[in-house]
């Protein structure tokens, strides 16, 4: 039985290992065409160089798959728009792009600097930006392509000492709304994966008791992977925010209440009268309940 990613051609950055190793390997066992980059560096960001995303090439080849490796970094934006022109040089098109690409810089953030605020959502938001933004074209000429950002709770729901990487990852999720609305009328779904998984990564944050070279099965990075191949399949959702890990799955969702109508009598006191009913979610709703302005149609002329 031919798989429907047979032939389709799938970028995944920070594919050296971990999360994103999970994911080519999986894209690559059926049948996709894979390009695994991976700039090799520290934890942190620092430094470059290393095998992993050739190691992870070789390993998709010696299973009978097909990759290449790139070793460009996603806060550059040259190496983004190369890491794009690879895959078109390599194999003619781009259909998936996976962003999975990350650092850490963990601090509270009384004693984090604006260089590790920055480094951090560089490499996560604006990387992520960067990599779309190369693809986004081919996607949209072709009238088909399917974009996973890499979330996380710790944005979505706040992690004690991750400002930057929080609010990187629920930048993401702006992101992502955007450019579902914006892609949706060119068969183009946009989605965040918010992951948990024993990893080199996560091991690294203090207080994490765990090894990331011996997870416990179900933690394994591989469990991750199942959702994304969902949102990258040809029926997957859009704009959607899919948990995934310890072999459990759910979806996350923005949900709003009924606004409490005053009008042009709005004043503080009457806020403060209301307060109670203001900040009642019992009947809230996904999505926004409460728009003044109606969004952009899909199918409107795009500037």
């Amino acid at each position: 039985m031919t798989s429907e990613f047979q032939d389709k051609v799938a970028i995944v950055t920070g594919a050296g290992r971990g999360i994103g190793r999970a994911h080519a390997l999986a894209l690559g066992a059926l049948g996709a065409k894979v390009i695994v980059n991976d700039f090799g560096g520290a934890l942190d960001g620092d430094g470059e160089g290393g095998n992993a995303a050739d190691d992870v090439v070789a390993e998709i080849k010696a299973a009978g798959g097909n990759a290449i490796a790139n070793h460009g970094s996603v806060s550059s934006r040259e190496d983004s728009v190369q890491m794009v022109q690879d895959a078109v040089d390599a194999f003619g098109t781009v259909h998936i792009l996976v962003n999975n690409a990350g650092i850490l810089r963990d601090r509270t953030f009384r004693k984090m600097t604006l260089d590790d605020f920055d480094q951090v959502m560089q490499v996560h938001l604006t990387g992520t930006a960067y990599v779309t933004h190369a693809a986004w074209p081919i996607m949209y000429e072709q009238r088909y392509g399917r974009i996973v950002f890499t979330s996380s709770g710790s944005g979505i729901f706040g992690n004690f000492g991750q400002a930057n990487y929080g609010a990187a990852k629920m930048g993401m999720v702006g992101l992502m709304n955007v450019l579902a609305a914006e892609g949706a009328r060119r068969n183009i779904h946009v989605n965040c994966l918010s992951p948990s998984a024993v990893t080199r990564m996560t091991a690294s944050v203090p207080g994490r008791d765990v090894d990331a070279k011996n997870p416990p099965p179900e933690r394994d990075p591989s469990k991750v992977t199942p959702a994304v191949l969902f949102m990258c399949s040809e029926d997957g959702p859009s704009g959607k925010i899919i948990q995934g890990g310890g072999g459990r799955y759910a979806t996350i969702g923005v949900y709003s209440n009924k606004a409490v109508e005053f009008g042009a009598g709005a004043d503080y006191d009457k806020f403060l009268r209301a307060k109670d009913q203001i900040l009642d979610m019992s009947t809230a709703q996904e999505g926004n309940q409460n728009r003044l302005v109606q969004p952009m149609k899909a199918d409107a002329p795009q500037r």
